[in-house]
């Protein structure tokens, strides 16, 4: 996983995180899921990264 990844994935995962926030003090849940939904998105991408390079290692 290169470092531009690791930080675009964690810009996404913060941006998703203040969405959230944004959405639980205003109580709008559509933005509550949205930033719920951003994180997850950055997860599954970290985590399709470290398999990537688990199989370039081998």
């Amino acid at each position: 996983m290169g470092a531009d990844d690791k930080m675009e994935n964690a810009g996404e995962k913060l941006a998703g995180k203040a969405k959230e926030a944004a959405g639980k003090l205003t109580d709008n849940e559509r933005l509550e899921a949205e930033g719920r939904g951003e994180q997850t998105k950055a997860d599954l991408k970290g985590a399709g990264e470290k398999v990537k390079d688990a199989f370039k290692k081998d």
